[in-house]
């Protein structure tokens, strides 16, 4: 993320309000609008390019977006100087216990480390741990025993309570009742992997400008959005290669 750096304030695209309706109710002032769990093709899964999630960004009129392809943050650190939001650097990080995300990385943590590790690689980055789709076995969640070995250690910053790929609205209910329970900040991410996704899910949040006030701020914050996992629709198309990280 650009310290100081405020998007220009726009409004999403009728395409995309007809998607995802709540994107049609303008900010608070003061506030932005924060997806904190997006992907383009550097994740391997994904193959929205980087034009294709520029283009994306500025027709929902999203604030900050938080890039956290798998394994890697090349494509986060080449976006960060191209799109008109804030980018914030982050990482889906696989562990053998399940996926954690780093945000506010400044270097990529190798693959295959331990949770605890990984944790605690994020946390010497100054950045933040959050844990996406908790619960949810369809999204290579984190185990149960590694997750609560993780918030017993307070080594958690912020927990995804609305995945929008997360077809069960009980695991969300789920990850904000686990939430709760520890005093966790809750977070909120569409999991894009088609450039259509973006901005399905976010939390409304007061500004910020560093690591320490975006966990700060999303306290105060309100999680918006909604379930949306459709399918990118066919069209020929070549997607660039990705060198490996």
């Amino acid at each position: 993320m650009r310290a100081g750096y405020r998007s220009p304030v726009t409004k999403p695209s009728i395409e995309v309000v007809e998607r995802h309706p709540h994107l049609a109710v303008p900010v608070a002032d003061g506030y932005v609008r924060v997806d904190m769990h997006t992907h383009t093709m550097w994740s391997g899964d994904s193959t929205t390019t980087p034009d294709e999630f520029t283009a994306s960004v500025a027709e929902s009129g999203l604030e900050v977006v938080c890039i956290t392809d798998h394994n890697d943050i090349a494509g986060a650190v080449e976006l960060a100087d191209r799109l008109e939001c804030r980018v914030i650097v982050g990482e889906e990080l696989r562990t053998p216990a399940g996926e954690i995300i780093g945000l506010f990385l400044t270097d990529r943590i190798p693959m295959g480390v331990g949770h605890i590790e990984a944790a605690m690689a994020i946390r010497d980055q100054g950045g933040v741990v959050y844990i996406p789709h908790p619960f949810d076995t369809m999204r290579r969640n984190l185990s149960e025993a590694a997750l609560y070995e993780l918030a017993e250690a307070e080594l958690i910053d912020v927990v995804e309570v609305l995945n929008a790929k997360t077809s069960l609205a009980s695991l969300n209910r789920r990850a904000a009742e686990f939430a709760a329970e520890f005093g966790i900040a809750a977070g909120a991410g569409s999991d894009a992997h088609v450039p259509a996704a973006l901005g399905a899910a976010y939390v409304e949040m007061p500004d910020f400008s560093s690591a320490a006030d975006f966990c700060s701020a999303l306290r105060a914050g309100t999680v918006v959005g909604h379930h949306w996992d459709e399918p990118r629709p066919w069209s020929p198309r070549i997607v660039p290669s990705v060198n490996p990280s």
